[in-house]
């Protein structure tokens, strides 16, 4: 009973009504029980496999629900009738129990030996930042927190030190925010990559180093996950590997280090100040890409060079760096066509801005889906969101980009909607991709996101109101004067075609 005031002087009272089973619970109850008063396990096996769909249910996990039914019923230390029956009020306790009957299952259900490419994956950027993009710190607390939740994909801003022992450090460039040191930043990855799934980790490095400390890291990374490193076998790789294939391994993905054909002691020489990263500067436009001339074509490390490259005219350590990327990341010389050219010999990462991303989708968006057919496109942040908040991830999903970089210490719907997506298939931060944007359809044609196509599926939501929501919540925490009245909002987020 709950009582509140109604013009500062009057008392109301209203009775706090505790939900009983909804009409469908007490219909499928009554179909299997044919009318009894009680289920027994064999009816509940029955029903679990007819009505809820789960296939390999059996007599023993029926069991072992009614068991939980009965010690959730009965106080703890007290004894209780072992019976395998249950009532109405039971089936109805268990099929809206979140321990007991969880609406998304923690079972890996999807093929998981198609290549990487055939994969979304739960992808983190500048992982090691606490907060916002210019001052706060960077620990690695927050890459801890991430691969606990199940990110696959971690990725670290490497640039030099003078005072630490490795001579390298981690934080976000040209800001204020605070280093942390790589080591513990790999050392952290090591421990807990595989807390949350036994898929492959990847660390994508942002590399701003000259090539002795690109040797220290080549180090510090063979030393610290030793057998954990997955090692290509050949720098042209036709096809990526399955995630099957690749559990419990780390993989590292960069570009390949540049031919430096100066010495680090030359006059003149900043390592930092050579556009190694993926990423616009964080203050930095990214540039327009609706022209042939928008992708970087002075980058020296594109897929052309990456051909051509030599290790006999490296510096000591280069090479031993090189053979540690197993995804190679750069770009290619030309314009954005070029950039989502399909190399049948090759396959490789591709990293866009949001901003350039909507661009390319707009201009060129059946190329996008193509590309990321075969290859990996990583999609980041644009520079101005200074203060960690994120992007939609569906423009990127639906011209299948695999790697929809999140920063995961932010807030908003659009994170909500990037932890909700990768719950799915067990939370396993893998998730495959629909056959739409994998396969041709008539006449070779591929997927338009923006075509309206004709409805094949219809979704039916039937919500419930559950109980003891009273219980969390003081008597005038919602209004002063009567009982909140609750409502449920239903949305999808999908193609625009799927919101009509």
């Amino acid at each position: 009973m709950g009582t509140y005031r109604i013009c500062m002087c009057f008392k109301r009272r209203y009775k706090v009504s505790e939900t009983g089973p909804p009409q469908d619970v007490k219909e499928a109850f009554k179909k299997y029980t044919e009318g009894a008063t009680q289920m027994t396990v064999e009816q509940l096996t029955r029903f679990l496999v007819e009505f809820q769909g789960e296939s390999g249910a059996s007599i023993s996990d029926a069991r072992k629900i009614v068991e939980q039914l009965l010690q959730k019923r009965y106080p703890v230390g007290t004894m209780y009738p072992k019976k395998n029956i249950l009532t109405l009020d039971d089936l109805h306790r268990y099929l809206f129990s979140p321990e007991l009957n969880p609406p998304i299952g923690d079972q890996v259900y999807q093929d998981m030996t198609a290549p990487l490419s055939h994969y979304f994956t739960y992808t983190g950027h500048n992982s090691y930042l606490t907060g916002n993009q210019i001052n706060s710190d960077c620990s690695v607390v927050p890459i801890i927190k991430a691969l606990k939740r199940g990110v696959r994909v971690v990725e670290l801003d490497m640039w030099p030190s003078d005072d630490t022992t490795h001579g390298v450090h981690v934080y976000h460039g040209w800001t204020l925010t605070t280093p942390v040191e790589i080591i513990k930043c790999l050392e952290s990855i090591r421990e807990h990559a595989f807390s949350a799934s036994p898929y492959p980790v990847i660390i994508t490095l942002e590399d701003h180093l000259t090539p002795d400390l690109q040797a220290k890291v080549a180090q510090l990374i063979t030393q610290t996950f030793e057998d954990m490193l997955f090692y290509p076998q050949s720098e042209r790789l036709k096809e990526f590997h399955s995630p099957e294939e690749l559990k419990h391994r780390i993989i590292i993905s960069t570009k390949p280090p540049k031919e430096y054909l100066k010495a680090k002691s030359e006059k003149g020489y900043e390592p930092h100040k050579e556009n190694d990263s993926d990423e616009d500067a964080w203050a930095k436009a990214p540039p327009d890409t609706t022209t042939d001339q928008d992708v970087d074509t002075s980058d020296s490390d594109s897929s052309l060079d990456e051909d051509n490259d030599d290790c006999d005219s490296r510096p000591p350590g280069a090479c031993t760096y090189k053979s540690l990327i197993a995804i190679h990341a750069g770009k290619p010389k030309g314009g954005l066509k070029e950039a989502l050219k399909v190399e049948l010999e090759k396959v490789r990462r591709l990293s866009l801005s949001e901003q350039a991303l909507e661009k390319a989708a707009s201009s060129h968006g059946t190329d996008v889906i193509r590309f990321t057919q075969r290859n990996i496109l990583r999609v980041y942040p644009k520079g101005t969101r200074l203060n960690s908040s994120n992007y939609n991830p569906l423009i990127g999903w639906m011209h299948g980009a695999q790697m929809v970089a999140f920063n995961m210490q932010g807030n908003g719907k659009y994170l909500w909607l990037m932890h909700g997506m990768f719950r799915s298939n067990g939370g396993c931060g893998y998730v495959k991709k629909p056959d739409f944007l994998m396969k041709l359809g008539p006449d070779n044609s591929l997927f338009d996101p923006k075509e309206k196509l004709q409805v094949k599926k219809t979704l039916k939501v039937k919500v419930y109101m559950g109980d003891g929501w009273h219980l969390d919540f003081t008597q005038t925490h919602f209004d002063l004067f009567s009982p909140p009245d609750f409502y449920t909002r239903v949305g999808i987020a999908g193609v625009p075609a799927d919101k009509e």
